[in-house]
């Protein structure tokens, strides 16, 4: 297994976040441009406990994906975790930095007193289902949405 670094990302390291997000099909292609990409995460970083995470292996951006720590009223205010658009440069699939990214989410969350932490995967990745079932996510309920 390769030495995986697991960082917020920097500004320099948004071409190869834009590189994993086209290049393993979890943005649909609808790519940002380096322009665009960079003032929606100056907008971004802004959020409270929203963070923009990379995988660097060997110099350069493997893996990136989105954590959110949120706080609730319910749960007598535990927060809960959120993490959205996990991604492996194709060509770095299997080498444990999905694994990697995965156990930095669920230690942050933990490190945060969340009583969860949840995702979702579209119904026809189901490569992906077989690697949250191999980390022990549990399927759990339903997921819904609305597209706009």
């Amino acid at each position: 297994m390769p030495s995986i670094e697991i960082r917020d990302v920097e500004d320099q390291d948004l071409p190869g976040v834009l590189k994993v997000l086209a290049d393993s099909g979890i943005d649909g292609g609808h790519s940002f441009t380096l322009e665009e990409a960079r003032d929606h995460y100056a907008r971004i970083r802004k959020w409270p406990n929203f963070r923009l995470l990379a995988a660097i292996v060997d110099g350069e951006v493997a893996g990136t994906y989105s954590l959110l720590i949120m706080d609730k009223l319910g749960k007598r205010g535990t927060p809960a975790g959120v993490v959205e658009d996990v991604a492996v440069l194709p060509s770095r699939q299997g080498q444990g930095i999905g694994r990697a990214m995965m156990e930095h989410a669920r230690a942050e969350c933990r490190r945060a007193g969340c009583y969860k932490l949840a995702l979702s995967s579209n119904l026809k990745r189901t490569d992906a289902h077989r690697f949250y079932d191999s980390l022990g996510f549990e399927r759990h309920g339903f997921s819904f949405l609305t597209e706009f």
